[in-house]
C-alpha cells in the first residue's frame, strides 16, 4: 500500500477537498478498472472525458479523484485532488508510485517521423548483443529483457510506462530504449521520466490529423529536447532541416549525426546492395546489413547512442555489422520465379519516397517496379494524395488500395489518393479496394526479376475495419501468394 500524499510529490495541486494522508491501493484512468480503494484521474480525451465518469469510479470504491474541475457531488470519505493538467498529474502520480523507476536505469528516448522504430529495436538488439539486460518500449512491442509483451501505442500511457520500466528494474535492465511520439509528448506522457539521452531521427509529414499545423507538430517534437537535463545527450540528425532546431534550447549535451554535413558522427555509402551497405563511419568502414540512405542514418544514430552509452568504439562497429532488420522494415522474399516483394512500413511520403529511391539505387531498370499502396482511415487525409503522387511517380506500376479503413468508406480513402495522380501517371495506375486482391494483383502482373513493393503496413498482422481488428499479414499474404504462383 502507498500513501496518497506520497505519491503526489510534484504534483502541481490546485485545491483539495479531503485528507492526502491515506493509504491508497493503486491509480488508473479508466473507471472501468478502478476498485477499493484506488485513485482514479479524470483525463479529457478525444472520444470521452474521464469527467463524466467520476461518480462511477466514487460508486466502485475509488478512495481519491485526481480532476481538473471537482464534480458537482462531492462525497464524504473521497479526497478530491483539483490540478490544471491531469495528463500531466498521472505521469508524476506513476513516476511516484513505481518509486521513479527511469533513474534506475539508463532510459534513451528516440523521437521523429521515421526510423524511431528501427532505431529503438535494434539498439535493444546492440546492447542485448553487448551482454546487456535491455528493456524496448516500441510500436512493434515491449520487451523486459527476454519477455515478451504487445504495444498497443508509439508512445503508451504514464502507467503503462511507469509500469514496465519497474518491471525492467526488477529484472535487472541496465538500458531501455523508448519510442517517443508527437502524441505522447503532447500529452504529457514522457513528464516526470529521467532520460540519459534523446535522439532526433527526421521530420516530415505526418500526423496533421493531430496537430494543428506542421510547424505545430516539430515544436512538439522539440519540447522532448527542451525538457531533457544537463546530464543527458541529445542526438540530431543535422542533414535534417529541422535537426538544429530541436538543440536550440535544450540543457543536454548536444551531439550530431550526419551523412552530408559536418558532424560528430558521420558517415559515407560506400556501396548499396539489396544485401547491405558499406558504410564509412568516421574513419572506418563497416558492413551492414540494412540497405538504403535512410538506414544509413539510422545506423549512424545508433552507433552515436552506442558510444555515448559506453560502449567502445570497435566494438560498437562489430556489433552495428551483426544487427539483423527489425519486423516490417524492408523485410523481402525472392520467390522460385526471381521475382522479389518488399513489405515496408513506409506510410508517410517521405518515408515512402525513401524505399522507392533505395529500390530504385539497387534495381538494374530492366525490371518491373509495382507498388501497392493505401492510406489510414481516420487519419492525416492531407497526405493521401501526395502518397499517391510518390508512388505513381516513382513505379511502373501502382496499386492503389486499402490499408487501415477504420470507420471510413475504403472506396473514398483511394479518391483522396486518385486527386494526387499526375496526368502522364493515369495509366499505369489502378485502385482494388480489397488489399489482398490488390496484392494478388500485384503477383500477377509480375514477370521474372520484377520487384513488387507492399507498403503502409509493416510489421502489422491486422486490418482495422470499423473497429474490427482482421487477421492480415502482408508479408506471409505475398508469401502465399507467390507460392501458388510457382506452383
Amino acid at each position: 500500500m502507498k500513501i496518497l500524499k506520497d505519491i503526489l510529490y510534484k504534483v502541481a495541486i490546485e485545491a483539495v477537498k479531503g485528507s492526502t494522508d491515506i493509504a491508497i491501493n493503486s491509480i488508473d484512468f479508466d473507471s472501468r478498472k478502478v476498485s477499493l480503494n484506488d485513485v482514479f484521474v479524470a483525463i479529457r480525451g478525444s472520444v470521452s472525458d474521464g469527467h463524466d465518469f467520476i461518480d462511477k469510479a466514487v460508486n466502485q470504491g475509488v478512495i481519491a479523484v485526481v480532476c481538473e474541475e471537482f464534480p458537482e457531488r462531492i462525497i464524504n470519505g473521497v479526497t478530491y485532488i483539483q490540478v490544471k493538467n491531469t495528463n500531466e498529474a498521472l505521469a508524476f502520480l506513476a513516476n511516484n508510485f513505481y518509486e521513479n523507476p527511469s533513474s534506475q536505469l539508463k532510459l534513451v528516448g528516440i523521437t521523429g517521423t521515421n526510423g524511431k522504430t528501427t532505431v529503438a529495436s535494434l539498439l535493444y538488439q546492440l546492447f542485448k548483443k553487448a551482454g546487456y539486460k535491455v528493456g524496448l518500449l516500441s510500436t512493434v512491442k515491449i520487451l523486459v529483457d527476454e519477455y515478451e509483451y504487445k504495444a498497443t501505442h508509439t508512445t503508451p500511457d504514464s502507467l503503462t510506462i511507469n509500469h514496465y520500466l519497474n518491471e525492467m528494474v526488477n529484472e535487472g535492465c541496465a538500458f531501455c530504449f523508448m519510442e517517443v511520439s508527437s502524441h505522447g509528448i503532447d500529452q504529457k506522457r514522457t513528464e516526470a521520466l529521467q532520460f540519459e539521452g534523446g535522439v532526433f531521427t527526421n521530420l516530415s509529414h505526418d500526423h496533421l490529423d493531430y496537430h494543428s499545423s506542421f510547424a505545430e507538430y516539430r515544436d512538439v517534437k522539440k519540447i522532448f529536447f527542451d525538457g531533457l537535463p544537463k546530464s543527458a545527450f541529445a542526438l540530431t540528425n543535422i542533414d535534417d532541416k529541422n535537426g538544429s532546431v530541436m538543440l536550440q534550447n535544450t540543457k543536454a549535451r548536444k551531439l550530431t549525426y550526419a551523412l552530408k554535413s559536418y558532424a560528430d558522427y558521420k558517415a559515407q555509402i560506400l556501396e548499396s546492395q539489396l544485401t547491405g551497405l558499406l558504410l564509412k563511419v568516421n574513419d572506418n568502414e563497416v558492413w551492414v546489413k540494412l540497405i538504403g540512405n535512410f538506414n544509413a542514418y539510422n545506423m549512424l544514430a545508433i552507433y552515436g547512442v552506442a558510444i555515448e552509452l559506453g560502449i567502445e568504439k570497435m566494438e560498437a562497429l562489430t556489433l552495428l555489422s551483426e544487427l539483423e532488420s527489425v519486423a516490417g522494415r524492408f523485410q523481402f522474399i525472392i520467390s522460385k520465379s526471381k521475382i522479389t516483394a518488399i513489405v515496408d512500413y513506409a506510410h508517410t511520403p517521405d518515408a515512402l519516397e525513401n524505399v522507392l529511391q533505395t529500390i530504385s539505387e539497387i534495381r538494374t531498370k530492366n525490371e518491373q517496379l509495382i507498388t501497392v499502396v493505401g492510406c489510414g482511415g481516420d487519419r492525416d487525409k492531407t497526405k493521401r494524395p501526395i502518397m499517391a503522387e510518390v508512388a505513381s511517380r516513382m513505379s511502373d506500376k501502382v496499386i492503389l488500395t486499402s490499408d487501415n479503413p477504420r470507420t471510413e468508406v475504403p472506396e473514398k480513402i483511394i479518391e483522396d489518393m486518385e486527386k494526387g495522380v499526375e496526368p502522364q501517371n493515369f495509366k499505369k495506375t489502378v485502385s482494388i479496394v480489397d488489399r489482398k486482391q490488390a496484392i494478388k494483383s500485384a503477383c500477377m502482373m509480375a514477370n521474372e526479376n520484377d520487384i513488387i513493393l507492399i507498403a503502409g503496413k509493416g510489421h502489422e498482422n491486422y486490418q482495422e475495419i470499423n473497429g474490427v481488428r482482421h487477421d492480415f499479414d502482408d508479408l506471409k499474404i505475398v508469401t502465399e501468394l507467390l507460392t501458388q504462383l510457382n506452383k
